[in-house]
């Protein structure tokens, strides 16, 4: 099994001090990947900027040069929670593209699967905005990509951030040809991903969503992706699979309120990675979203880099939730029931 992964120092640019979502973030995991031996077992795929052309395909014009300017005259706001540093806008277009490099990579077989080191992260960024610490939608332009050059047909994107990815949700609405699935807490922010939300036109059924109120843990994580994800994506039939991987669901994050482990998190990569050896010969692609206790973000990024390398131990050193999680039965047969599961 050759797994690639993705990091350019270009991401550690993209940075402000006292903001939670910094380039600690990255420095924490790559710490972690190089003192356990696991950086040398990785296939390294480079990145480069993504074009104006492959952008464009998910955001417009006047929001590309927005960011640039922004970034150009030394930084600034894009709103209360997003910022933008002198080099953001390069780190960004290197993010964009570097997750693209790497769908290349599993597409031609120079690895069989991966995960894209990313920032900044992007499922929040919208066609003309960015918000929630995201520029541009790094996932969205990646499977733009795939379905416009590669010509795939149908791509799954799993997006397990405690925080629904709408920008994601909303570039695919309207289209059969990628299946989006959340989780998430709900409500929170930035407030949507209703059940109810499951796609407009040709896109009715393609958006899965399974808003959480906080208190949710492994036990129901597990629930959700073997009794809603699994069967929705052999329904499916996915060509790839995406992952919209944010660590914030963990117990001890300090920005949300659920109770995933380090464990928790592992399992729901195994899951995945078993899902795409099933449907789609093992093409899944891991692209870095939130997750802002930096010990338990090195961790779970290193036991999800142990799933796709095919091993079954797992670290963690922060051990279970203290708090007992609530049942999510109720929702769990809501989507069963707007999706037609049984």
């Amino acid at each position: 099994m050759t797994t690639g992964y993705v990091y350019e120092p270009i991401y550690l640019e993209h940075t402000l001090s006292g903001h939670p979502e910094n380039h600690e973030r990255l420095v924490a995991i790559m710490d972690l990947l190089k003192e356990t031996g696991t950086l040398d077992r990785l296939e390294r795929v480079p990145a480069s900027p993504i074009s104006q052309e492959r952008l464009e395909r998910n955001h417009t014009a006047r929001y590309i040069e927005e960011v640039r300017r922004v970034a150009e005259r030394g930084g600034g706001h894009l709103d209360l929670d997003t910022y933008v540093a002198p080099r953001s806008y390069e780190a960004a277009l290197m993010s964009a593209g570097g997750l693209v490099n790497l769908i290349e990579a599993v597409l031609d077989g120079a690895v069989d699967n991966g995960f894209a080191l990313v920032r900044p992260p992007g499922h929040h960024a919208l066609a003309g905005r960015g918000m929630g610490f995201c520029l541009f939608n790094n996932v969205a332009i990646a499977a733009h990509y795939a379905l416009a050059e590669r010509g795939l047909e149908r791509i799954l994107i799993v997006d397990f951030d405690v925080h629904h990815g709408n920008g994601t949700q909303d570039a695919f609405y309207e289209s059969p040809a990628v299946f989006y699935f959340s989780t998430h807490q709900y409500p929170y922010y930035p407030g949507t991903g209703h059940w109810q939300d499951i796609g407009r036109g040709a896109g009715v059924g393609y958006t899965a969503n399974v808003p959480l109120r906080s208190g949710v843990g492994d036990v129901g994580y597990e629930r959700i992706f073997d009794e809603i994800l699994a069967p929705l994506a052999r329904r499916y039939q996915p060509q790839l699979i995406l992952v919209s991987a944010g660590y914030d669901a963990h117990w001890a994050d300090p920005l949300a309120g659920m109770l995933l482990s380090i464990p928790g998190y592992a399992a729901l990569a195994r899951r995945l990675k078993a899902l795409a050896d099933e449907l789609c010969a093992g093409r899944i692609v891991f692209t870095l979203e939130g997750g802002y206790h930096l010990q338990v973000l090195a961790y779970a990024v290193l036991d999800t880099f142990k799933g796709l390398l095919g091993d079954e131990d797992v670290e963690d050193p922060l051990g279970p939730s203290p708090r007992a999680e609530v049942d999510i039965s109720n929702v769990l047969a809501a989507v069963k029931r707007v999706h037609n599961l049984g």
